[in-house]
């Protein structure tokens, strides 16, 4: 009889376990804003260091040109360039749509002409699957004529803790109406980086830490094949609130007939759009001419790791060194005030290192203690796909074999 009993037990055990691991799998990706490439490190971050060691993790990650939150957040979902998916900037201006896209403007972030590509929600439902996204770029607007299935409208207010428990209460769906892929976004570390510059983040990545472990806990009560993707959209650079780090954005386009362009300056950033482009050649020469501390580029001759030949660009660009910002010097004022240092990201990906970000990832298809060289944000779309068993994709800029090492069946 005992002999019966266990063997039951054991057969029950082994079910469990058989059923598990043919359940489509379930990819969450965690996105924490602004988490640079070595605050692991930097900050000790316990939670962090038990999910690398048991997980896949690569050396940085790099983000697309522009280094700012809402073209690489679409980046990630999309696997295309911001010059290819259209969001070129956290601020820009579309002539066709007569536009400014601003992230603070609930009606430009809402309206889905401005978003390109097949975000990952998306391919989800296109291959029978529910998507659901806590907080992603893109997510509230109706892209191609829709929603993932669940999704939140922006409210920081939120407590990250809710956030989380939304998540949990999703994966506790019955199965018709679960989400295999979720997307989850928190601003905390990004919010101290920019007050406090990257030196001062601690406070914030020991929290993230504790909102990761927090989640993995509380996964363990969840019988379900999940795979967590933990990564970022920027790193963080530290700016001095002092006089030598403002590129006085008036002094630098004094001299120029105001009617003849429209400036959309974002900070490390800044597109001039040039009303009569014929005019183009005579304005950059001008502007060429007071380089200091930045880089004005012409779009025919944006460099070609950007990808960034896009209509939304301006026909020139300026963007700043690292430790420095475009800015009026009205506007400046207040940081010299106050003084010390603060936070900025924004800067070409491939001359400051500080922009690097992070990609991690554990679950039952990564690789345990895998280690990936840096690469391209662009290169997640396509192993998420691949993780949910998708494999025929729309054209994307990213490529499997650069992260297929570290997933397992």
């Amino acid at each position: 009889m005992k002999s019966a009993l266990l063997f039951t037990v054991f057969a029950l055990i082994a079910m469990s376990s058989v059923s598990c691991q043919q359940e489509t799998p379930y990819v969450i990706m965690i996105s924490f804003d602004g988490f640079r490439h070595d605050y692991v490190e930097k900050y000790d971050a316990p939670n962090f260091k038990k999910f690398i060691e048991t997980g896949t993790s690569a050396e940085a990650m790099l983000p697309s040109f522009p280094s700012k939150t809402f073209p690489n957040h679409y980046t990630l979902v999309t696997g295309l360039y911001p010059g290819n998916h259209g969001l070129v900037d956290n601020n820009f201006y579309d002539r066709d749509l007569d536009l400014r896209y601003s992230i603070g403007n609930r009606k430009v972030v809402e309206n889905p002409a401005f978003y390109g590509g097949l975000p990952l929600w998306q391919l989800v439902q296109k291959n029978g699957m529910k998507s659901a996204s806590y907080f992603w770029v893109g997510s509230e607007a109706p892209i191609a004529g829709s929603f993932p299935d669940y999704y939140e409208i922006y409210d920081g207010k939120v407590k990250n803790e809710d956030r989380i428990s939304t998540v949990m209460e999703w994966l506790k769906l019955p199965k018709a109406e679960r989400p295999n892929y979720i997307s989850l976004y928190f601003s905390l570390v990004d919010d101290q980086g920019h007050a406090n510059g990257p030196n001062g983040a601690k406070e914030s990545v020991l929290e993230a830490d504790r909102l990761l472990g927090l989640i993995m806990e509380q996964l363990k009560q969840i019988d379900l094949p999940v795979n967590v993707i933990v990564t970022s959209d920027h790193g963080m650079n530290e700016v001095a609130n002092n006089e030598e780090s403002l590129i006085n954005v008036d002094e630098v386009l004094e001299g120029i007939n105001k009617d003849e362009y429209r400036f959309v300056n974002s900070g490390t950033l800044a597109h001039l759009y040039v009303n009569d482009q014929s005019k183009t050649d005579q304005i950059y020469t001008a502007i060429k001419g007071k380089e200091n501390n930045f880089t004005a580029y012409k779009k025919e001759a944006f460099p070609k790791n950007w990808h960034y030949q896009n209509l939304r660009s301006g026909e020139i660009v300026l963007v700043a060194n690292a430790g420095h910002s475009l800015n009026s010097k009205s506007n400046w004022q207040r940081n010299i005030i106050r003084g010390g240092v603060h936070g900025e990201h924004g800067y070409d990906p491939y001359l400051s290192e500080d922009m690097a970000t992070i990609f991690y990832a554990n679950g039952p298809n990564i690789k345990p203690g895998f280690k990936l060289t840096k690469f391209e944000n662009v290169n997640v779309y396509p192993f998420v796909a691949h993780i949910l068993g998708i494999n025929e994709l729309p054209e994307v800029d990213g490529k499997l074999e650069v992260l297929k090492g570290a997933y397992i069946k």
